[in-house]
């Protein structure tokens, strides 16, 4: 990358082993803010991945498609440390859980940061399971507060996972405190909030921080935008489904970029470009990162 990243997302990168049979496992890069970084890189933002990885098989892996992605390395540290894992002995229905004691993602030092970064940033994404995973989550705590003092715009995804449990309520306020833009699913809101209710829980996620803008991503049934008192509604694309996975990381990424590189759009307008980076994720198998002219392609067809 010869362009500077002024798009960071900060938090996780890990290896998924995914079972493909009694004795075979499958591994792939992710991590929710690293799939974000590249889904921002894939469309065309100069995007970077704040975040500590292994100097193993499995790091070696996750630089690999960092650099493939063209992020910012810079923002990438890697340490002596055993690799983050999330084990998924199952997808139907959903198994999986984390392999991770003292991994090399609990080291990220953001004292390391490229000197001046706060000068280039311009959004600062965070979210994942890298708030769920002390020292880490305290670190980058302190981090979204300081992006803020520099006036760094701030999107937060919680991504909820099995880890999220009563002891991560406080982050969750406090990271919506900070955020300007927080993107939240129906599942999110039931299994952070332990309720039924989305809606209840979506009216108590908003009293956090009534200035923020919240994305409320509904799968197939579509996503809402609100800002204010204003709410704005979008369908989802009509697509051929071939694998939901990371699709609500390139919603998030397409809201991201759409903000930065389009600010004088209407707020419609952002919802449907979110929308249909999402439903681009979803028309390739595993956690696709869409190109703008796929994003623009399902856009303009939605629209028609």
């Amino acid at each position: 990358m010869t362009e500077r990243a002024n798009i960071i997302c900060a938090g996780e990168a890990l290896t998924d082993m995914i079972r493909a049979g009694a004795d075979t496992w499958h591994s792939r890069v992710g991590g929710s803010t690293w799939n974000v970084a590249r889904a921002l890189a894939s469309l065309g933002a100069a995007s970077g991945f704040a975040g500590a990885i292994s100097q193993c098989v499995f790091g070696d892996a996750l630089w690999t498609a960092s650099t493939q992605a063209d992020l910012d390395l810079r923002y990438l540290q890697r340490y002596a440390k055993s690799p983050l894992l999330a084990i998924v002995p199952s997808t139907a229905p959903p198994q999986y859980f984390f392999v991770g004691d003292d991994s090399a993602d609990l080291y990220f030092d953001p004292a390391a940061l490229p000197e001046g970064w706060t000068g280039d940033a311009k959004w600062l994404h965070f979210g994942g399971i890298s708030l769920a995973r002390q020292p880490l989550a305290g670190t980058l705590l302190e981090l979204a507060a300081e992006a803020k003092r520099h006036g760094i715009r701030i999107s937060y995804d919680p991504n909820w996972r099995n880890v999220m449990d009563e002891a991560y309520d406080a982050t969750l306020w406090r990271m919506t405190q900070l955020a300007d833009v927080v993107k939240v699913s129906d599942e999110d809101l039931r299994a952070l909030f332990r309720t039924d209710d989305a809606e209840a829980a979506l009216a108590t996620l908003r009293s956090f921080n009534p200035h923020a803008t919240v994305l409320f991503t509904r799968g197939a049934d579509g996503a809402s935008l609100y800002h204010g008192e204003q709410v704005w509604h979008a369908a989802a694309p009509k697509i051929e489904l071939v694998d939901s996975v990371g699709a609500g990381d390139a919603s998030m990424a397409g809201l991201i970029y759409s903000l930065h590189h389009h600010p004088h759009r209407e707020w419609p307008q952002h919802l449907a470009f979110s929308v249909a980076a999402g439903a681009a994720a979803c028309c390739a198998a595993g956690a696709h990162a869409p190109t703008l002219a796929e994003v623009e392609g399902l856009r303009v067809a939605s629209a028609a």
